[in-house]
């Protein structure tokens, strides 16, 4: 190859290489931006996709997420807890998503925060070797989800964090 061809190309791949780094630092960048609302761009399209799939208002609910050592609780309650339709609600959703995990469908969870979701991939693969318990409360109800490999148990950590990142303000910790 001619000293000229080799100079263009070499300037066109660099230029296209700086095109694409500039575009997914756009993309992050208005991921991440927060709006008028003190939300990101991810919170709100999660909030947006979760109106799909979980039938209670994120607006009136909180989850809660609380790493365990062999894995995690995760509570989902009404803000008000003598509000009856969203604690009847938030009860629907836990007891079929308990039933749906316990059978490896995250699906769920997946469509809200992506099928790249941290820890999701590895839930799917090991659901076999963790335990899904519904219990209620009086302003929601609990998921509890227990395992012996400390690779489920880090993968159930991870999905939490996940969780608690994209929900933003409708989840807390229980640290």
């Amino acid at each position: 190859m001619k000293q000229g061809k080799r100079r263009l190309l070499t300037a066109g791949i660099a230029a296209a290489s700086v095109g694409a780094a500039l575009g997914i630092a756009l993309l992050i960048s208005s991921t991440q931006q927060e709006g008028d609302n003190g939300k990101t761009g991810r919170q709100e399209a999660v909030a947006e996709r979760g109106r799909t799939v979980m039938p209670f208002d994120l607006e009136e609910t909180t989850h809660h997420f609380t790493p365990t050592k062999a894995g995690g609780v995760q509570d989902v309650v009404a803000d008000q807890p003598d509000d009856a339709t969203q604690v009847n609600l938030i009860r629907t959703h836990l007891q079929q998503e308990a039933k749906a995990f316990s059978q490896g469908d995250f699906g769920d969870p997946a469509q809200i925060h992506g099928a790249s979701m941290p820890g999701l991939a590895e839930l799917e693969d090991g659901y076999k070797r963790i335990e899904v318990h519904y219990r209620e409360r009086v302003d929601g109800a609990t998921l509890t989800y227990t395992t012996e490999e400390p690779t489920l148990v880090d993968a159930l950590h991870a999905w939490f964090e996940a969780q608690l990142s994209d929900h933003g303000d409708h989840a807390e910790s229980g640290h």
